[in-house]
């Protein structure tokens, strides 16, 4: 276990063995980090200076910390890097990788095997189910569902000198092994069905579905279809 010096720990926080605290990182009350959990990680460049001193105790001095808000549960295996900035009510799954200057609103949960890569931006009341990909320059808005294995990209021809960041505005809900292809906007409380390929903006309150997708309903008929299988009737 190493916990540096220059982090402040609030009341109540549960920590579990081998958990690692770097710099000046703040974890608030009643949060919960399991085994293994890495706080305040330094980012690539840091840690290869560390290296090349042969210093380990240069990933402590020369992390800026990571803040974590209040009753976060981050469980076993969860990297956070340095510079991410948490909200209250927070929790990740399993295996959870949480890059540099990232930050996260409350309510959110972070699902087992998910990779947020850094620099983006994620709202509250956000779920992102397991195995997510988040790259660079993403914007999430609140209440935005992402299901299992979605992936959403930032560069339209690897390997190439720019990169840009899709953004998916409020309530959106984007579906299993769905692809998001960078640069494009995902309206308010759209919905992109699974396994689709999104090369194109997506209005608000559209369905789209397929490869490439393209709209085939509204939010409005999506509600009621929902509504009626949860409820057990047969669709015509």
């Amino acid at each position: 276990m190493w916990i540096s010096k220059k982090s402040t720990i609030k009341s109540g926080v549960l920590i579990e063995n081998n958990v690692m605290i770097f710099g000046p990182s703040i974890i608030g009350e009643k949060s919960y980090l399991g085994s293994r959990v890495i706080i305040g990680y330094p980012c690539r460049r840091k840690l290869k200076k560390a290296i090349e001193s042969k210093n380990i105790k240069l990933l402590d001095e020369l992390s800026d910390g990571a803040r974590i808000g209040r009753n976060v549960v981050m469980r076993p295996l969860t990297v956070v890097y340095e510079g991410v900035v948490i909200g209250n009510n927070v929790e990740t799954g399993h295996h959870v990788l949480i890059r540099e200057n990232t930050v996260i609103g409350s309510n959110t949960i972070v699902g087992t095997g998910t990779i947020i890569d850094g620099r983006v931006r994620i709202g509250s009341n956000v779920r992102i189910e397991s195995g997510v990909y988040i790259p660079p320059l993403t914007v999430i808005e609140d209440e935005v569902f992402l299901g299992p294995r979605a992936v959403i990209t930032n560069d339209k021809y690897p390997i190439s000198k720019r990169l840009v960041g899709v953004t998916i505005r409020k309530g959106a809900v984007i579906g299993a092994n769905a692809t998001l292809i960078a640069g494009i906007e995902i309206g308010e409380y759209a919905v992109v069905g699974a396994g689709s390929v999104v090369t194109k903006d997506v209005p608000p309150n559209t369905v789209v579905v397929g490869v490439p997708a393209k709209p085939i309903t509204s939010r409005e008929e999506y509600e009621r279809k929902k509504k009626a299988y949860e409820e057990g009737r047969l669709e015509v």
